[in-house]
């Protein structure tokens, strides 16, 4: 019949870590739990008592035991790998970053803005390069190349051609007549204000929307007033 499963003896240094480990507590619940496991074999107790009294299987208690008799208190700091391995290259990678800073309508989208479903949805069905990306993983790497989804800003710009000749006009009658006046044709409702949307950009770099003013229906804006002399 085989030996049970039991540490070695311990050493002074090696129980009073564990004790404090196990006293003091842990930022890491696995060194907890460990500590525990090692001091409860320690004590006489059994591989399926110490199981059942920190909630883990049986195998996962023997192989801490056994790692702790090769290596000792090393053995609370387990060394996973870091997971799956990347399957997305450097290029596909900055594929994905260039579709989620350009705006949908631009490729061909009916909406305005990307979701994360959206946009792995859409990468997944790219003619030629296609991506399959889970919705975390593209969050990710989004925050990892300083991706955020920000407010749009918008400025006012008038599209007027003959815009710098009316300013020169403006100029020239604010300079050489001063005691004239000017007066302005109807410019619709003076609460017309450009709207900003949102989209993922640059941290601190939201992608900047020329404001439209442009109305269906009433008075249509003007561009620039035109002066006229008093």
């Amino acid at each position: 019949m085989a030996e049970p499963v039991r540490v070695r003896r311990l050493t002074d240094l090696e129980g009073q870590k564990l004790q404090q480990i196990v006293r003091r507590g842990s930022t890491s619940s696995v060194r907890y739990r460990r500590a525990i496991m090692l001091l409860a074999s320690a004590g006489g107790n059994r591989v399926p008592v110490i199981a059942q009294l920190v909630q883990a299987d049986e195998d996962t208690v023997r192989d801490v035991i056994h790692r702790f008799n090769e290596i000792g208190l090393a053995c609370l700091d387990p060394q996973w790998a870091g997971g799956r391995p990347h399957l997305l290259t450097p290029d596909d990678e900055n594929f994905v970053i260039q579709t989620a800073t350009t705006r949908p309508t631009k490729l061909g989208q009916p909406f305005t803005r990307w979701s994360i479903r959206k946009l792995a949805a859409y990468l997944r069905r790219v003619h030629g390069h296609s991506i399959r990306i889970g919705r975390e993983a593209l969050r990710c790497r989004l925050q990892r190349r300083g991706i955020t989804f920000q407010r749009t800003k918008t400025w006012k710009e008038s599209p007027d051609p003959d815009r710098d000749a009316k300013l020169d006009r403006i100029e020239h009658v604010l300079e050489h007549f001063p005691d004239r006046v000017f007066a302005f044709d109807e410019f619709g409702p003076l609460g017309i204000r450009p709207t900003g949307g949102s989209c993922w950009a640059k941290q601190g770099k939201p992608n900047r929307l020329p404001a439209t003013f442009r109305r269906t229906h009433g008075v249509t804006a003007k561009a620039l007033p035109t002066p006229w002399p008093h």
